[in-house]
């Protein structure tokens, strides 16, 4: 990314902050939605890569129907940024409170830091990650979670702010193994750290069957539950009309690095389920599966690999 795109993303950013913070929550919601709206009719490449990854998800769909999948997922990606710039404003008590309503399977979260271990949890890039993270730090009084390292560094440092202010302990992902350490001792100490696991396209990602095609998961979640002895339990969330749905899953038991592999694949099922009953909440405007890269991408992965 060139300084100048580096200094229009964060203005960028910086201005959907103002802009969600100063304009009332509903009506700011639907300029938002419009401008979800616009984005499709531009049909530009992040929306165009939306459309081509639903299309897995959904083989089924006509062009109609994937069209209307695709509008819809775009206005979840807009609610998405729109709470995300709303919530150092919102009452987080009350957030949490709306979430404990609705989540379940917090009895699995229970079992596992009953055990004295910890407890990883990994998600998915659908519905509103932010919200759930609300929702566990209040519940366990804070939990550990990595960053990437964005640019420029004023926009890593207000995301980093951003989710310290909502509870979250920040590890900034520096590419050596500290954020490793810091990870291993949370789960050492009987703590909860928080991992999205449904994209790696490097080298060190594990090769999983996702909707069929050949894809690349992070193995950060299951080799982390296998060093620990931590329990790796998925998580799905979605959007409801009004609010947030979360499931907490049954741990997948990973006990040795052999079984990594194993583990990662049972991850990309759990993810597979919840994101086809809930399609247009899972946000990937990205390339995900390793066969829409370039030709001379592919050639230098698998080269590397």
């Amino acid at each position: 990314m060139s300084k100048l795109s580096e200094r229009l993303s964060a203005f960028g950013y910086a201005a959907g902050w103002k802009l969600a913070g100063w304009l009332p929550a509903g009506f700011g919601g639907t300029v938002f939605s419009l401008g979800a709206d616009l984005a499709v009719r531009h049909d530009g490449g992040g929306v165009r890569q939306l459309r081509a990854n639903l299309a897995r998800v959904v083989p089924q769909a006509d062009p109609v129907e994937l069209d209307e999948l695709t509008r819809r997922a775009m206005r979840s990606y807009a609610r998405y940024w729109h709470e995300t710039f709303r919530l150092p404003s919102m009452d987080h008590k009350e957030v949490s409170a709306k979430v404990a309503a609705s989540i379940t399977g917090v009895e699995n979260l229970d079992a596992a830091l009953a055990e004295g271990n910890g407890a990883v949890m990994a998600l998915p890039h659908s519905g509103n990650w932010d919200i759930a993270g609300v929702w566990l730090a209040d519940y366990l009084g804070g939990f550990t979670t990595v960053a990437e390292r964005l640019k420029p560094e004023s926009l890593y440092r207000r995301f980093a702010e951003y989710r310290e202010s909502l509870g979250f302990e920040i590890v900034p992902l520096t590419g050596d193994s500290s954020a490793m350490r810091v990870l291993l001792k949370r789960l050492r100490e009987n703590k909860a750290v928080c991992l999205v696991g449904d994209r790696d396209l490097t080298t060190s990602g594990i090769p999983v069957k996702f909707f069929g095609e050949k894809a690349r998961f992070p193995g950060g979640p299951a080799r982390l539950a296998a060093t620990t002895g931590a329990a790796l339990i998925p998580a799905g969330c979605w959007f409801t009309e009004d609010g947030w749905q979360i499931r907490l899953h049954p741990r997948i038991r990973v006990t040795a690095r052999a079984e990594v592999p194993a583990a990662t694949q049972a991850l990309a099922d759990i993810f597979a389920g919840d994101i086809a009953a809930h399609p247009a909440d899972w946000h990937m405007v990205q390339k995900f599966w390793p066969a829409d890269l370039e030709a001379a991408e592919q050639a230098s992965l698998e080269e590397a690999s």
